[in-house]
């Protein structure tokens, strides 16, 4: 007996369903996937370099934090045993010294205003 159906007005045979592949040039096929794979180890190359550099940039931030950190616990240190470290001590100049430079230029400007506002 014959296996063909009758659908909608054409008579269908069993058997493979679909597209029938088209008769691609086995070499080229080749090739492509070649180029697609050198393509794709470059770009792992690429991002396995950014990690890298991300990762040895994180690590000198972790030193960078770690000795600050260290620096902090000796001056507290320090500080306990009645002493004020020197770059303490700098730095609370520094900021006194900033503060009076702040305060003078704003007088400076004040008088400078009521004079040029006196002058009309």
């Amino acid at each position: 007996m014959d296996d063909s159906k009758v659908v909608g007005g054409k008579v269908k045979k069993p058997g493979k369903r679909g597209r029938k592949p088209a008769k691609i040039d086995l070499k080229a096929k080749l090739e492509r996937s070649r180029q697609s794979a050198r393509e794709c180890r470059a770009r792992k190359k690429l991002r396995y370099q950014y990690l890298e550099e991300l990762v040895s940039s994180r690590e000198r931030a972790i030193c960078a934090l770690r000795e600050e950190l260290e620096m902090y616990k000796q001056w507290c240190m320090a500080m306990d045993q009645g002493k004020i470290p020197s770059e303490i001590k700098a730095l609370l100049t520094g900021e006194e010294q900033n503060k009076s430079q702040q305060n003078s230029s704003r007088h400076m400007k004040a008088g400078k205003t009521d004079a040029n506002s006196n002058s009309w």
